[in-house]
């Protein structure tokens, strides 16, 4: 999946990446609420070397880049369903310098196009931790609705944490049109 907006183009994720995924990812505002995060920048090009094409049932990452100068900053996580039909999930991250100027609402908006309106998906969904208040404010400007919250439901970089799902379906995206 590769895809270009207005700012951004999301593509495949390079080893010439990993300095500025390593740097994104450690950071402690950003890494606060990430499952993964580097201890160096040659574990963040050994996880770039993992990444394939997409397959069912398993995560795929693509680099966020700025359009203009190619420059990383950040990667977006999908994971597509082993049934055809199933719920489609994703994650985002943004290095603080990038977040607050519409980048992931940018990066979320061309995903979603491509998966209902271009692939076909039924449904999309995320889960966050309810104190990353940004990011449940993001995922409603899309359209997209809580579904359940789990409390201290995932062990997460030593404490048990909350579990917030959000979810939208290819109808409700096509009704609102966000954007």
């Amino acid at each position: 999946m590769e895809l270009t907006t207005d700012r951004l183009l999301l593509d495949r994720l390079h080893p010439d990446d990993a300095q500025a995924l390593y740097a994104c990812r450690a950071d402690p505002a950003v890494a606060r609420f990430q499952g993964w995060r580097p201890a160096s920048v040659a574990e963040a090009r050994a996880f770039i070397d993992t990444q394939a094409e997409p397959a069912a049932g398993l995560w795929f990452q693509r680099a966020i880049r700025l359009r203009d100068s190619h420059a990383l900053i950040g990667d977006l996580g999908v994971c597509l369903p082993d049934t055809p039909g199933d719920s489609v999930e994703f994650g985002i991250s943004l290095a603080p310098a990038h977040q607050g100027h519409g980048y992931a609402r940018e990066a979320l908006h061309a995903v979603f196009h491509q998966g209902f309106d271009v692939l076909g998906w039924r449904r999309i969904h995320a889960s966050v931790d309810p104190r990353n208040t940004a990011c449940m404010a993001l995922l409603q400007t899309l359209g997209m609705h809580q579904e359940a919250h789990f409390r201290e439901s995932l062990w997460l970089h030593g404490e048990w944490v909350d579990d917030v799902v959000f979810a939208i379906l290819a109808r409700e995206w096509q009704a609102a049109r966000p954007l």
